[in-house]
């Protein structure tokens, strides 16, 4: 493989969006994977319109990270044209509506942990072997929300998607692939307007500059 190949789940909106965008940007082949179909024709629309020399390209993968079936055929796909990956960024998230512990919906916790843990374990078993053959990064976001009130659904699933993933970095410290959990600074995203709504976003910082920061930092 001469180019770089990149696989960026949640790819449609926020930080997700912003990485495919700079990878795409910085010549890495990307495959976008969201349910958003607009929003992957949106991440389409700036990186061409960045029209910069020596950008990669863009594979866009209209899918639901929780169907298994669409997910394992996307990683024979990638095997089969490319061989492997050298980054694989999990941006994919969902955060159901906001309620005390005692009320949380259980239609909202099994949509929540459907998403952000199960997804996350089933994708860690298909995407390794990609990571394994391209000697590639693994790259997971974690959040302190989990714990803070009203978050009960979306805490739980993401804590326990954040211990799953340490339990891999661990596994892997003395192998491949190379597991990474960065922490973004608050950034003006439709998940953190769900938990912080009325917040003055222009505070906050913009998804480009930390995607470049965090692509910069897990390549220094």
């Amino acid at each position: 493989m001469t180019q770089k190949i990149a696989l960026v789940t949640g790819a449609s909106r926020g930080l997700g969006l912003a990485l495919a965008e700079q990878l795409a940007l910085r010549g890495w082949h990307v495959v976008a994977v969201a349910r958003t179909v607009g929003g992957l024709e949106a991440l389409d629309d700036r990186v061409k319109a960045a029209a910069m020399p020596g950008a990669g390209g863009l594979t866009l993968a209209p899918m639901d990270v929780t169907d298994d079936d669409a997910m394992r055929h996307l990683c024979r796909s990638i095997h089969d044209r490319w061989g492997g990956l050298q980054l694989w960024a999990h941006t994919a998230i969902r955060a159901e509506s906001l309620a005390p512990a005692p009320s949380v919906d259980m239609k909202d916790l099994d949509t929540s942990l459907a998403v952000n843990l199960r997804a996350a374990a089933f994708l860690i078993t298909a995407v390794d072997p990609l990571l394994r053959l391209g000697q590639g990064t693994a790259l997971f976001f974690d959040d302190p929300m989990p714990g803070s009130a009203f978050s009960a659904s979306y805490g739980a699933s993401k804590a326990g998607q954040m211990a799953l993933v340490r339990a891999w970095a661990t596994e892997t410290q003395k192998t491949a692939p190379r597991v990474v959990i960065a922490t973004p600074a608050p950034m003006p995203t439709a998940l953190r307007a769900r938990f912080h709504p009325g917040e003055d976003r222009a505070r906050l910082a913009d998804p480009r500059a930390e995607a470049s920061r965090i692509l910069d930092q897990i390549s220094a």
